[in-house]
């Protein structure tokens, strides 16, 4: 598998960045100001996600996706761990990430590969999305901010 930047020509892979994010506008705004990433296996998108820079020498990790029949088997940590790469790379000093409070498993990996909780956002998905979200049995209403210095 192989993980490269998406080509400007090329269009985001918009239904699986839709399972990460159920907000199609708000995928498009930060996709359009961002940088698209995708995995391929046997030419086949199997990932993906976006690193939009947010503030000085700070990028903020929007989106990670994995199709889902290879959910499961790693591939999201090592987007994440590429992704971490990635802003090292560009020169960033830290990487931060916002996920749903319903979002166990995503929660679990951000904090295995190195970020630490750093606020909440009260509400977030109550104000910013028009359909209730629900991961796990449990209403998604805050966002959980997560940072790492790089």
């Amino acid at each position: 598998m192989d993980i490269r930047k998406l080509n400007k020509e090329e269009k985001p892979p918009m239904e699986m960045l839709l399972l990460a994010d159920p907000s199609k506008d708000i995928v498009e705004e930060y996709v359009n100001r961002g940088e698209c990433f995708v995995a391929e296996s046997e030419h086949q998108i199997v990932g993906v996600y976006v690193l939009l820079p947010t503030r000085p020498e700070t990028v903020e990790l929007v989106n990670v996706a994995v199709i889902e029949e290879q959910q499961g088997i790693g591939l999201g940590k090592r987007l994440v761990l590429d992704a971490i790469q990635v802003a090292k790379a560009k020169g960033y000093k830290t990487i931060e990430i916002g996920t749903g409070n319903s979002g166990i498993g995503q929660l679990a990996l951000y904090q295995k590969c190195g970020f630490r909780i750093i606020g909440v956002d009260m509400d977030f998905f109550i104000k910013h999305y028009q359909e209730e979200i629900f991961e796990n049995g449990i209403q998604c209403r805050d966002m959980l901010r997560l940072s790492q210095d790089l």
